[in-house]
């Protein structure tokens, strides 16, 4: 997904402090599943929320995103486009 917009915050307290960009509609989160990781994704949900963004989750399929860019690509990018907006998975991912 080289052309998709992204940005990384590498802990849990990056996560809650990103800075939401304006114009941003949806904003697809991919975060560890530990609890400073689902502390970080509640309150970037709300921000988000707040300021009138759809705010999705992105889930690993395995214990985190790491061990899933082990899996055969094609089972990656089928978890992902069950995951993404339509549109995002149409523009993003290969068909």
């Amino acid at each position: 997904m080289a052309a998709m917009p992204m940005v990384s915050a590498l802990t849990a307290k990056h996560l809650a402090t990103f800075e939401l960009p304006s114009g941003c509609v949806r904003l697809n989160i991919a975060a560890d599943a530990d609890a400073a990781g689902r502390n970080g994704i509640e309150r970037l949900k709300c921000r988000a929320r707040a300021c009138g963004i759809l705010p999705l989750v992105l889930a690993p399929e395995l214990g985190d995103f790491n061990d899933d860019l082990r899996l055969d690509p094609s089972r990656l990018i089928a978890s992902l486009r069950a995951q993404l907006a339509r549109e995002d998975a149409t523009v993003f991912l290969p068909s």
